[in-house]
């Protein structure tokens, strides 16, 4: 690890330096020589040497802007054709939730498991984790169904499932994450759930996604829309891709980038 000072003489030494984050390194939690040379040193040295920072939400430019140059909020875009659409939205039996994320996120499932299991034990539903983990998740394995992450698969996964859950703990850290995952889901056309925590908030919204916070709130929200009509489903799911388009896609920021990039 060279604690940001590589990256900090490689942006120098560009002609026209430019420092992409999407994560909150600033509250890299490392004590010691780790913390010396970790995400948080880094995160200091790259963004104090670049000409501009592309930050991935709000959160993150705030904490940039007080010692970079320049910078543009631009968040985490897919393209909306990578995505297949979901095409039927007759509910499976049982009915099947997703969660698309990492090893290391997978914790947040773990917030809302009690939700999750009374959701379970009045619909039967089950719950695909989409991740390259494969440790224990607790209470939830016996309504779990773990499917291994590929660029090639997960479209197709999305696309099978009935509902898709984004939870977060409201952290620091969580704060400076960025939506790509309820963005995921929005492309697929999934109806979904989240933490309105940090980007979460304005995607959500965007999206036609439902936040919720407390474990009824979770528990009732799944629910509803298990038991909503197909129609109902389809409809924001319709909603969410459309919102993909409009305010996440590559095309919506093309030019965004360009002026940041090319400067």
């Amino acid at each position: 690890m060279s604690g940001g000072k590589l990256e900090a003489r490689l942006l120098k030494a560009a002609s026209h330096g430019v420092y992409d984050v999407d994560d909150a390194l600033f509250h890299d939690t490392d004590t010691g020589v780790r913390r010396a040379l970790g995400k948080a040193a880094t995160w200091t040295h790259a963004v104090a040497a670049a000409d501009v920072v592309i930050a991935g939400n709000e959160y993150l430019a705030e904490r940039a802007s007080r010692t970079a140059r320049t910078v543009y909020v631009i968040p985490s875009c897919i393209e909306p054709r990578a995505y297949a659409p979901k095409l039927s939205y007759a509910l499976n039996d049982p009915p099947r939730i997703v969660w698309v994320g990492s090893p290391a996120s997978e914790a947040y499932l773990l917030s809302i498991a009690p939700s999750l299991l009374e959701v379970h034990h009045r619909s039967g539903a089950r719950l695909g984790v989409v991740s390259a983990g494969s440790a224990s998740l607790g209470l939830l394995d016996p309504m779990v169904d773990r499917v291994p992450w590929s660029l090639e698969g997960v479209g197709r996964i999305l696309a099978a499932a009935d509902v898709a859950i984004g939870p977060l703990v409201d952290s620091p850290y969580a704060r400076g994450r960025c939506a790509y995952q309820l963005v995921q889901y929005a492309a697929a056309g999934l109806p979904m759930v989240g933490s309105p925590v940090g980007a979460n908030v304005a995607a959500l919204e965007a999206l036609a996604g439902f936040g919720e916070r407390s474990e009824s709130g979770w528990t009732e929200a799944i629910i509803g829309l298990l038991a909503a009509g197909d129609d109902v489903r389809a409809r924001l799911g319709a909603m969410a891709r459309r919102g993909v388009e409009q305010h996440y896609s590559f095309a919506r920021w093309a030019a965004t980038w360009r002026a940041a990039v090319l400067g």
